[in-house]
């Protein structure tokens, strides 16, 4: 539905992405939904090109997150929240339950 909304589908999945997680990498975002980084590239930076997103780096890693200073932030959140909410239980366990922090040395499996 947001894929009509956002321009492609590609858009949709990479603002999903972030608002599942917080924020987002080119690789990460790719790797997760086995598509190409060129092609989440290019709709991260047209969406940072609109003021929907920002950017900022960690270390050599530009990472992606919605912008705190948009005028509809809330709105957005929500329709994304929306849809995340409304995706089959497969789909959000393979996409959008990705353990993000490191285990704890030592740790067993």
């Amino acid at each position: 539905m947001l894929e009509v909304l956002f321009g492609n589908r590609v858009a949709e999945k990479c603002l999903l992405y972030i608002a599942n997680y917080g924020e987002g990498y080119i690789n990460g975002i790719a790797k997760t939904f086995e598509i190409s980084p060129s092609q989440v590239q290019k709709q991260l930076e047209r969406l940072e090109a609109g003021n929907i997103l920002i950017s900022h780096f960690s270390g050599n890693t530009k990472l992606f997150l919605i912008n705190p200073r948009l005028a509809y932030k809330t709105e957005l959140r929500e329709l994304l929240e929306s849809e995340l909410n409304r995706l089959p239980k497969e789909e959000i366990m393979k996409y959008f339950r990705q353990r993000q922090r490191p285990r704890k040395t030592g740790k067993s499996t």
